[in-house]
């Protein structure tokens, strides 16, 4: 065989075995969603910082099956509860799930307003002798409301085992409290903050749309190393949700 034609044989011989040998071409696929774990149909928890936990609950069909964020945070040995969601069985679904695999059961709860995605547990938790603070103004609105009473008071600003708790003024409703993990710089503002998604501020039945805007101030002024943001409902994000929130004040106030 002539040398010229024996090389270029080889040569394209070698160039077909690398094409077959390269790996075929994907697509790239979307971010996947973050994990959770599911203890009940309506009861989810997903970890988003060590030791910090966001629980997601879901209302019955009277609230359309909307979804409500709540806290369960390591205290030590133990954990806070930090809302209770909708009924007394999704809490005790997080009270289990804390305690048989966590291996970090409540101690304690915090609710942060009066209305019926953060007090509807309380009474799992009373049954089993867990303390669930409020603030004062919280108890008696829950009282008046019809919906589970608070057992134990807060201040409008103290520590509570590895938590901050700041009561920023009325808002979504005239008790909201907000409240900080600072070792995480998570920062869980209850219905008090809305979600990137938001289109409006959402239920104001409650609402002290006037006062709000003040309010978030004071809440931002008092916690400015937050840079996790988890609202009541839907995705956490960034700061971008405070500054989100802060547009929808103003174009409520227009």
């Amino acid at each position: 065989m002539n040398p010229l034609r024996c090389l270029t044989l080889i040569t394209v011989l070698a160039c077909a075995a690398t094409a077959s040998a390269a790996p075929p071409k994907t697509k790239t696929s979307k971010a996947s969603k973050p994990e959770e774990t599911v203890l009940a149909k309506d009861v989810r928890v997903r970890r988003i910082a060590p030791g910090v936990w966001m629980h997601i609950t879901n209302a019955g069909k009277d609230w359309g099956g909307t979804a409500a964020n709540g806290l369960l945070v390591e205290d030590g040995d133990a954990s806070i509860l930090v809302d209770t969601g909708w009924t007394p069985e999704q809490s005790q679904a997080l009270l289990t799930w804390a305690k048989d695999t966590l291996h970090h059961p409540v101690r304690a709860a915090l609710v942060t307003h009066f209305h019926i995605d953060r007090t509807g547990g309380i009474p799992t938790l009373d049954a089993q002798g867990i303390p669930v603070h409020a603030r004062e103004d919280t108890a008696l609105r829950a009282g008046k409301e019809g919906n589970p009473v608070p057992s134990k008071r807060l201040t409008d600003a103290q520590d509570f085992g590895p938590l901050s708790v700041f009561f920023p003024g009325a808002g979504h409703s005239p008790d909201n409290l907000v409240v900080m993990h600072p070792a995480s710089g998570i920062l869980y503002g209850g219905c008090f903050i809305k979600d990137a998604r938001a289109k409006s501020l959402g239920n104001l039945e409650d609402a002290d749309v006037a006062a709000w805007p003040a309010s978030f101030k004071a809440a931002r002024a008092h916690f400015p190393d937050a840079r996790i943001i988890i609202p009541g409902h839907e995705q956490p994000g960034g700061t971008e949700l405070l500054d989100h929130t802060e547009a929808l004040l103003k174009k409520a106030s227009r």
